[in-house]
């Protein structure tokens, strides 16, 4: 490149928006805008205000000069979502919202979208040994994985109408410092040295640590392999929830105590508390093929798990102190 290349981000203060935004901030090829739904006076880095997203949303101040937008911002996935009607409000933020943004990029002049997505698009979990692949039918069960598939057909379809590039990136679930939710809690419980009963499970999981996902995102910008193609992400090693928290109890230097309860015990306690859908995520497997990414791309996980799980840890660790 002659010149750094203009790169949209947003959802900029996002879990993975805003390691994004500070891995492009730091690289002399990149020239980075993070757009934000409010403003946000103490960013260090350039910002613009979109409000809300939805099929409303004036992007076009916004994707003017911009050479490639990358699309993180989501209504995300919830465990207990309460709204009235919850696919027509995923719709509006992940399917219009995605794709009137898409519509103006394309009409910018915008060469590249990348739009990260989800594996949920895939399903919601795999047979050991059967993992899901790139190319594959999409079979979303819930319906921010519907809302997900969609904001994908829409874009591809855009893609041939207009000449715009799209890469589409389906995440696992992503681990790393400041990372939410399940993860989250389970530091807390090994922290605390809380004996767990998941001793015994045997299943198979992928998982990719946040500076895997942002360094395929970068690779992403400028491949040229890399157009309109559908990538699955992850570190490279599955692993059992067991494995997990021992390895995660090891970076946080206390060693974790579990119990050898039979996971189709704890399945049956988990349906009868109404938690099936926690059960299956401690549970049972979700395993991703990501040999067309290794291969198209040339791209391998630059981070292990074990150093992203000690990263995850240090964060974690340095908040408690607080």
């Amino acid at each position: 490149m002659n010149h750094p290349a203009s790169i949209l981000v947003t959802g900029a203060t996002g879990f993975v928006g805003s390691c994004l935004v500070a891995k492009l901030s730091q690289m002399a090829d990149f020239c980075v805008l993070g757009a934000h739904r409010v403003d946000l006076p103490f960013v260090d880095y350039p910002s613009a205000v979109v409000g809300d997203i939805n099929n409303d949303t004036d992007w076009r101040t916004v994707v003017h000069g911009q050479e490639v937008v990358i699309h993180s911002a989501a209504r995300v996935h919830v465990m207990d979502d309460n709204s009235f009607d919850p696919l027509t409000e995923f719709r509006q933020v992940n399917v219009d919202g995605t794709l009137n943004l898409a519509r103006q990029a394309a009409a910018a002049g915008v060469r590249r979208f990348i739009f990260i997505s989800s594996i949920k698009v895939n399903g919601e979990g795999t047979t050991v040994g059967a993992p899901y692949h790139a190319d594959a039918q999409p079979a979303p069960v819930d319906l921010y994985g519907i809302s997900k598939m969609e904001a994908e057909q829409g874009l591809r379809t855009l893609a041939t109408e207009t000449g715009m590039e799209v890469v589409i990136i389906r995440p696992v679930l992503v681990y790393g410092a400041g990372v939410k939710a399940n993860f989250l809690s389970m530091m807390h419980w090994l922290h605390k040295g809380v004996p767990l009963p998941f001793g015994a499970i045997h299943n198979r999981r992928s998982l990719v640590a946040l500076d895997n996902l942002v360094d395929l995102i970068v690779t992403c910008i400028d491949h040229p392999a890399a157009a309109n193609q559908i990538f699955l992400v992850s570190d490279g090693e599955d692993l059992s929830t067991t494995e997990l928290l021992r390895r995660m109890g090891v970076a946080l230097g206390k060693p974790a105590r579990l119990l050898p309860v039979p996971s189709w015990m704890l399945e049956a306690g988990a349906t009868m508390l109404g938690k099936k859908a926690l059960s299956q995520r401690l549970c049972g497997s979700l395993q991703v093929d990501i040999s067309k990414t290794r291969e198209l791309l040339n791209w391998t996980a630059p981070v292990s798990v074990d150093e992203a799980l000690r990263k995850t840890a240090k964060h974690f660790l340095e908040q408690q102190n607080k």
